[in-house]
Formats: structure tokens, sequence, C-alpha cells
């Protein structure tokens, strides 16, 4: 399905089902904002990587506006729904300050296998003990979607893109699984470099070669 869709692009990746507050004050964008609160419109936040606008993104609602500011500045809730590519895009919308992009929104499979996701639960579990993180992690594999992690596990940017753009649920997972089990063993290398620099100068027993 081709659609035209307002166009509001960071330097993000947003996934489907995210929740994401966003503090709006550029004039285009209150307009944008006005716009979707009066007429119900949904709009697409496509990320710009490396000064390149990429060419799939993620179809938006706004939930709520939770504050106006005098300026016409305001602090929205909004949310992640699926994910399109963009087939024109274009500077200005006819009329309006902001711009917009033809798009066609893309089939996401959101199947995930539950023994994957076993996995990349145990490893996110160990990757946040050896960074001291304290989040809450689903206690059954069944209620994890790898979406709901992909911001706290260290992916960059283009890997959090490359990830928007697996649309199948099983690729996705091993794309993480994958990452992860590169990570881990990264992580605990610097766990000791750390702890052997904070041994620098005590008294250690070290037990010679026999």
């Amino acid at each position: 399905m081709s659609d035209l869709l307002p166009m509001f692009p960071l330097q993000i990746v947003v996934f489907p089902n995210e929740d994401l507050n966003l503090h709006i004050f550029e004039p285009r964008y209150q307009e944008l904002v006005r716009d979707c609160e009066e007429e119900e419109l949904t709009f697409g936040i496509p990320a710009y990587i490396e000064g390149k606008l990429m060419a799939i993104g993620t179809e938006i609602r706004l939930n709520r506006i939770v504050k106006k500011y005098p300026g016409g500045e305001s602090d929205i809730r909004t949310k992640g729904m699926g994910i399109f590519a963009i087939k024109e895009y274009f500077e200005k919308v006819p009329g309006k300050l902001y711009s917009g992009a033809s798009i066609e929104r893309l089939e996401l499979d959101m199947e995930e296998a539950p023994y994957l996701n076993e996995q990349i639960l145990e490893k996110t579990r160990e990757l946040f003990q050896l960074l001291d993180i304290e989040k809450d992690l689903p206690e059954a594999a069944s209620d994890l979607s790898v979406f709901d992690i992909a911001h706290h596990i260290g992916l960059s940017l283009d890997q959090e893109y490359e990830l928007l753009s697996i649309g199948n649920a099983q690729e996705r997972q091993e794309f993480i699984i994958d990452h992860l089990t590169r990570l881990i063993p990264v992580v605990k290398h610097m766990d000791e470099i750390r702890e052997k620099a904070r041994m620098n100068g005590h008294f250690r027993r070290i037990n010679p070669p026999k």
C-alpha cells in the first residue's frame, strides 16, 4: 500500500511498538504535530545516519501532547507502529513547512521463536550483570521481543537500522544472538583490564610456574 506520509527525520532508529517522548521546537515540526493532532495523521521517522537519509523508517502515532509552551514548542508522547520504505522524498509537502514522502508499508514478521528468545534472555542477563545494568527483563521468553531490548545491548546506530530492516523475525533473533555472542567476551576482557588497572601497585601473591 502506497501513501503520502509527513516526515520527521531524526538521528535515531525507532522500533515498532516503541514508546518515544519528543520535545518539539522547530516551527516545521510544530506544524507537523498540529496537523497530526487536528487531522489524526501519523508521521514517519526515517533514520538519518552519517548525513544520509535512510530508505526505511517507522510510522509513528501521536498518542498525546503532554505540554504546550507559549512559543509553540511542545512535549509529546508517541508510539512506533509498522515500518515503511520511502519511494519518493519531498523536501516540503505542498503548503507545509515539513517534508513528506511517498511510502510503501512493509510487512513485518513478528512471530519470534521462543527457543531463540531463551538464548537472547540468557545472554542479555549475562551482559547486564557484567555491566551492572539494573533493567527489568521478562521472566518468560514468550514475553520478549527483540525490539524491546535492542536499544540496551550496545548496538550502534547502523546496527539498529540493520535490525529494523530485517523483515523475518527469526533472522532478527539470530542477528541479536550473534551480536551478544561477540560482545560479551569483549566486555569480559574489559573487566579484566579494569581489574588489572585497579591492582597496579598492590602487593600481589603470584605463584611461579613449576
